[in-house]
């Protein structure tokens, strides 16, 4: 392993599908390994220092959602020198249950590739969530860090969870298969989710281990991923989750960004919209909201509350 956090730079933007897997995959070789696992997945490891990020993403929602256009982990190649393993999905949504991802994993537990780490961090949102979540058992003792993850599609146990029609055709009952159960021999979980949002909850809920702690962000919407990296605070969660300093305190002060995250603060002017008896409190917030810059649709709704004979 070597220091590549001053040497180790890319430009993925502006490329197609196909130039943008290729240049991904010739980066990766030039500082780590590519590998394609069988027919729908990809693993790129940029080799620098002896801490790991193990992120699990679909190569749409990387070339979508990332800010430069690159897999989450290799901004913290460049800024805190960490190795980086990135395991790719071509589809949008497959939650990585494929034999050949099995037979890839293995093969990092018989080669004793995690072992070469001093810090390992498993990160994954949503279907890549369930996945860093069931695969994080191939390195017991890794740390693990969970946004809106599903903990199974088997409709046996999850068959409340209709959101997802296509993916009734994957099984999830064989290996690496239920993600509460494959977290167990992590030294700590952290979960995050919007309890609001019923099915995440109800997955939530099913990560119950002492090891596990779980931090809410009520109201945020089914993509908070992208909201909280909108709001800038995903790297922090990452950093501290790695560290293990993530703790009920700190994730409280990361979670104040969203005063300032318009998408949030509608959300919740709509649901005060429908709160009987409340328009005293509903019209001080639209006023506190209202009085930090331009925000038209608040004092919009601050101006007919006033006339409408709300006292504040």
């Amino acid at each position: 392993m070597k220091d590549l956090s001053s040497a180790f730079h890319y430009d993925l933007d502006g490329l197609n599908r196909n130039a943008w897997r290729a240049r991904a995959e010739e980066i990766a070789e030039e500082f780590g390994s590519a590998e394609r696992i069988g027919s729908g997945h990809t693993s790129l490891l940029i080799d620098a220092g002896r801490t790991l990020l193990v992120t699990f993403e679909s190569v749409a929602r990387v070339r979508r959602a990332n800010d430069d256009k690159a897999p989450l982990g290799w901004s913290f190649v460049q800024s805190h020198g960490w190795s980086s393993l990135t395991l790719l999905s071509d589809a949008n949504v497959d939650w990585f249950r494929a034999p050949a991802m099995f037979g890839y994993f293995d093969r990092l537990i018989d080669d004793g590739f995690f072992d070469d780490f001093d810090q390992v961090l498993f990160f994954g949102a949503g279907a890549a969530g369930y996945a860093a979540a069931a695969y994080s058992v191939a390195a017991p003792e890794a740390r693990v860090l969970l946004i809106q993850p599903q903990a199974t599609l088997d409709t046996r146990r999850a068959g409340w969870d209709r959101r997802f029609p296509e993916a009734r055709r994957l099984e999830f009952t064989s290996r690496f298969g239920f993600a509460p159960m494959m977290v167990e021999t992590a030294s700590q979980v952290s979960l995050i989710h919007d309890p609001s949002i019923i099915e995440d909850a109800m997955h939530a809920s099913l990560f119950h281990g002492d090891n596990t702690k779980h931090f809410t962000t009520p109201y945020l919407g089914p993509n908070a991923p992208r909201a909280l990296v909108v709001m800038d605070v995903l790297p922090d969660l990452i950093e501290q989750a790695m560290s293990g300093a993530l703790t009920t305190l700190s994730f409280a002060t990361l979670w104040r960004a969203r005063r300032t995250h318009l998408p949030y603060l509608r959300t919740l002017l709509h649901r005060l919209e429908l709160t009987d008896d409340h328009d005293r409190m509903f019209a001080r917030f639209c006023r506190q909201i209202s009085a930090k810059g331009n925000r038209p649709l608040f004092a919009r709704k601050l101006n007919e509350l006033e006339g409408a004979g709300v006292k504040i």
